[in-house]
């Protein structure tokens, strides 16, 4: 079987859901103590590098997404699925997991 290579370009989200490149967490606090790996919280703030062509409605037509690429979103704590692909994190999600457009 021939391996594959994954990269943000080969992949397409399907449906409704959005590929978002995880910012980076927070490295200490507003107190200026540096946390370890162990005590980071998972980021919620996250930039959309891909995007699926929409939902489809009962009568076959497909909903156009309220987001796009390049917008910068807050999404559910756990929601979707958790990729890395080669240094950077990504996470696969629902359009309905995403809480706001961040400006």
């Amino acid at each position: 079987m021939a391996a594959v290579s994954l990269s943000v370009s080969t992949v397409k989200p399907l449906g409704d859901r959005v590929f978002v490149k995880v910012s980076a967490s927070e490295e200490k606090t507003a107190g200026g103590i540096l946390l370890p790996d162990t005590a980071k919280e998972k980021p919620q703030v996250g930039e959309i590098v891909q995007v699926g062509p929409g939902k489809r409605n009962d009568d076959g037509t497909r909903q156009a997404l309220e987001v796009s690429i390049g917008d910068k979103v807050l999404y559910s704590k756990y929601a979707g699925t958790d990729i890395k692909l080669g240094t950077d994190e990504y996470v696969l999600l629902s359009e309905k997991d995403i809480l706001a457009v961040v400006s």
